[in-house]
């Protein structure tokens, strides 16, 4: 059947259409995205104002219209960390289901990293042994550790790129001042939680998930998007900590520059690397691979799940 992911985030409403059925691999068909930037459209309750609100509606009746112009049988929609945690979600949940039909499903932080897990699980296999998972979103970067499909531990933090950015780095290029406070508060916010994947032991496979891992390994020289899924990517953390101060030093301008930086992403590029950098510091780790599949790939995945057993 062909099954429909709209995911509302806090940087992107995305729809992701494939080809797809129980026992099998899924296959991308079409690709709808709208830059929204949720995250940055909170007033200063926390809310979601009208405006964010109309376009949030707008953007969900164009994945609807491409959703039905590719013959999208069933659609699974869902909402991150920026409806989550607008102080107006209930409202603004109730109207997009009042003019577009779409009835979101908002996850925790806690079901975002274990469906992440799983789309990584699923696509380094078994032989991978126990995973390390970290995805860095637009709102909230998440961390995942486990053996089997199912992690032992998963965690969400308020570490996002773009709100970081907007909280912490107003300037452009960033100053200096900002930047090291950012960094305190980044490293002081993980550095809480590593105790509780470090009783599970050393992972045998460390993995990340997202747009700003991805900008981060491109920038350090792995391969194109264009070269296909299945060319390994890495990211190391000796590169990534020669590109931050490298980074920071730039305009927003000149990161949009840089191999695989796209003008919507270069703006919290430099906040993502401080989360990329501190990440794989505090957990001790060298090398990670960039993984393709993630949270849209792990909600398709659990679908087919139970499909496969009704």
């Amino acid at each position: 059947m062909r099954l429909g992911v709209l995911d509302v985030g806090s940087n992107t409403v995305h729809l992701l259409v494939v080809d797809a059925h129980p026992g099998a691999r899924p296959l991308p068909a079409h690709s709808h995205k709208a830059e929204l930037r949720l995250a940055q459209l909170l007033d200063e309750n926390g809310a979601i104002g009208p405006h964010g609100v109309d376009r949030l509606i707008g953007v969900v009746h164009e994945a609807l219209q491409a959703a039905e112009d590719k013959g999208v049988e069933e659609l699974l929609p869902f909402a991150t960390s920026a409806v989550r945690e607008a102080s107006n979600a209930d409202d603004v949940l109730a109207r997009v289901q009042t003019e577009t039909g779409v009835q979101l499903q908002v996850l925790t932080g806690a079901e975002e990293a274990r469906l992440t897990f799983l789309a990584a699980r699923r696509w380094f296999g078994w032989s991978a042994g126990k995973l390390l998972v970290l995805d860095i979103g637009g709102g909230s970067l998440e961390v995942a550790y486990g053996i089997d499909e199912d992690p032992d531990a998963a965690v969400s933090l308020p570490l996002g790129a773009g709100r970081l950015t907007s909280a912490w780095l107003p300037d452009d290029p960033p100053a200096t001042e900002d930047i090291r406070a950012l960094r305190r508060h980044v490293r002081a916010e993980i550095a809480r939680t590593v105790g509780e994947f470090s009783r599970f032991g050393a992972p045998d496979h460390v993995v990340a998930t997202s747009k700003t891992f991805r900008q981060l390994a491109r920038i350090g020289g792995a391969a194109r998007s264009a070269d296909g899924l299945y060319v390994q990517r890495e990211l190391k953390r000796q590169s990534l900590e020669a590109w931050v101060p490298r980074l920071a030093g730039m305009t927003t301008e000149e990161r949009a520059e840089l191999p695989g930086v796209s003008d919507g992403r270069a703006a919290q590029l430099v906040a993502g690397a401080l989360v990329a950098e501190a990440a794989m510091d505090l957990f001790g780790v060298e090398t990670l691979e960039i993984c393709p599949w993630a949270l849209r790939e792990g909600i398709i995945l659990r679908r087919l799940d139970h499909m496969g057993s009704a």
